[in-house]
């Protein structure tokens, strides 16, 4: 795939996590996003931990993910959308367990958005 090819699909991706993180604030009250600028950050943010973090925390987590049967990925997924959103001003979650319903919604909007831009 030629370089700037690489470059317009990371950039459709950013685009559909900032749109999926605005759906998140508009579905569910208790997920706060200022402005488009701020869910651009915090798109970009989710992304790199998602892309960085992640994978170490499962990998550190892999007996509990195991006795849970995969059920505390849910778990470093809160954590991760937390942590964005204590890092982020104007993201913002009202506590861990709405973090973790907020991660699945955006994880879900997130997917249906990028199966329709596909096609």
């Amino acid at each position: 795939m030629p370089r700037h090819a690489r470059v317009l699909s990371l950039l459709l991706v950013w685009i559909v996590n900032t749109v999926a993180l605005l759906a998140v604030a508009y579905l569910m009250p208790s997920v706060r996003v200022e402005s488009f600028g701020t869910a651009l950050i915090a798109a970009a943010l989710l992304g790199l931990a998602n892309a960085v973090i992640r994978p170490i925390l499962v990998l550190l987590t892999l007996p509990a993910t195991i006795l849970t049967l995969g059920l505390f990925i849910f778990v470093i997924n809160g954590l991760l959308f937390l942590g964005v959103a204590h890092l982020v001003d104007g993201f913002q979650v009202l506590g861990f367990w709405h973090a973790v319903g907020a991660s699945i919604v955006f994880s879900l909007v997130a997917w249906l958005l990028s199966s329709l831009v596909q096609r």
